[in-house]
């Protein structure tokens, strides 16, 4: 057997397999040896069947999968010898007159080879990382509402100024069905929240979506409505009035402080503003993590230049799935998946060029602190290291669930060398700056 490669260019190549009988005969000699033991055929008895007979009815598929066996071993441990960093899977050249009465065979395979390139972690860049801060109005304004939460409700007859108003919005050409609990002050215009004083139970109140919040991203929160329809949404949609109550506040005080923190932990107004503050920035904090971390890698997929063998990826596009596609189709796929391609070819690279590898101890932690994490929501603040072991183990016998996780930790060691690295520039915001930076408005 003889395999030989010819560079096409610096991103294709085609190799050539020759495969002798010698390298397949013995094979095949033994393959229909067996045939003979075993074959039942009319008017002879088992393993008495001439092999000229055993020949002629199942020679041919013999040899055909035999070599075919022998070209795919051979041309994957060539590939691995070679250290060949391929993209896709080799592309058999199809010959129309290809003979397999012939003793000798040749094949020929395209390959599209990955583009060596370097990623520059430290480059300029216009990667913006935030620090979100939770400012005293957005701090007054959760205190308010932990007092409305842990406060009396008062049924009332009709709506004042001050009530809360549970109800649903609505608009059926629309999909809009919400429920949800509203206070006045929310609207952006006073002459709206008219609309609402002096309302009762099962009265209906019709207002129109332009303008209704003083920003357009709270019709998410109020109406269910998507990011991509929120803006300039112009629409009518009733708001249907099932309860009105008034509140009466919570006093901020030791039996309030121990409902929230726990015994004795915060003592003061000026403590429970700091709880807040804290709570609401570490949260934040993750929100801008993930902004900075996709906007690392979108500033990668732009700026670092290579070429890709396009033209034989579109042609293996058409081949991997289950029906063929045409060429049209194929570039239309292509279009979609190449700046995944182009991502995961840079990720590999950032991977290899500063060792990051998942250790199995990493994978075991994370699992573990997530595990944490969910059984203290459930009121299981301190588990026993046994019970968390339990529960890892069985995570982690679900290789689904491995593959998840093992993304989750390498996401985060990209996130910790990125904000080693990468040249970026920090801002302070508040969070409602920052969802106008991430909305890019």
């Amino acid at each position: 057997m003889n395999i030989s490669r010819e560079q096409v260019d610096a991103l294709n190549a085609v190799v050539t397999v020759a495969i002798s009988k010698d390298d397949y005969s013995d094979k095949v000699e033994k393959v229909l040896a067996d045939y003979r033991k075993n074959a039942n055929i009319p008017g002879f008895r088992r393993g008495q069947v001439p092999m000229s007979l055993i020949q002629k009815q199942y020679g041919k598929a013999v040899l055909v999968d035999e070599v075919n066996k022998l070209l795919q071993s051979s041309l994957n441990d060539y590939l691995v010898e070679e250290k060949l960093d391929i993209l896709g899977n080799p592309l058999p050249k199809v010959t129309e007159e290809f003979d397999w009465n012939k003793d000798d065979f040749t094949f020929e395979f395209e390959l599209g080879l990955a583009p060596d390139f370097k990623v520059d972690l430290e480059a300029k860049s216009k990667v913006t990382k935030f620090e979100i801060t939770a400012d005293e109005k957005m701090i007054d304004e959760q205190v308010e509402r932990i007092q409305k939460q842990y406060g009396k409700m008062i049924p009332q007859e009709k709506v004042a100024e001050d009530h809360t108003i549970l109800g649903t919005f609505s608009n059926e050409e629309k999909g809009i069905n919400n429920s949800t609990t509203i206070t006045l002050d929310i609207f952006n215009d006073k002459k709206v929240a008219k609309k609402f004083i002096g309302k009762k139970v099962g009265d209906v109140v019709s207002l129109n979506t332009k303008g209704l919040f003083d920003d357009d991203h709270k019709l998410m929160d109020y109406l269910k409505v998507s990011h991509d329809d929120v803006h300039d949404l112009d629409t009518e949609v009733a708001f249907s009035i099932q309860e009105i109550n008034a509140i009466e506040k919570a006093e901020l005080n030791q039996e309030l402080f121990n409902k929230l923190f726990g015994e004795g932990n915060v003592t003061s107004v000026d403590e429970v503003k700091a709880k807040i503050k804290e709570d609401a920035e570490a949260q934040f904090a993750q929100q801008a993590d993930q902004k900075f971390l996709n906007d690392v890698i979108e500033n990668l997929i732009e700026t670092t230049k290579f070429e890709l063998p396009s033209t034989f990826l579109k042609k293996w596009i058409q081949t991997v799935g289950e029906n063929p596609l045409t060429p049209e189709q194929a570039e239309e796929e292509y279009a979609k998946s190449e700046k995944g391609l182009r991502y995961q070819l840079i990720e590999g690279k950032i991977v290899a060029d500063n060792d990051l590898q998942i250790q199995f101890e990493d994978l075991k932690a994370h699992t573990s602190e997530l595990i944490k994490k969910q059984m203290a929501q459930f009121g299981q603040t301190n588990p026993s290291d046994e019970e968390v072991e339990g529960i890892v183990a069985r995570v982690m016998s679900n290789q689904d669930e491995v593959k998840r996780l093992s993304e989750q930790v390498m996401s985060e060691k990209m996130l910790s060398l990125f904000k080693e690295k990468v040249n970026a520039k920090t801002k302070k915001v508040n969070y409602q700056d920052f969802i106008k930076e991430m909305y890019g408005e």
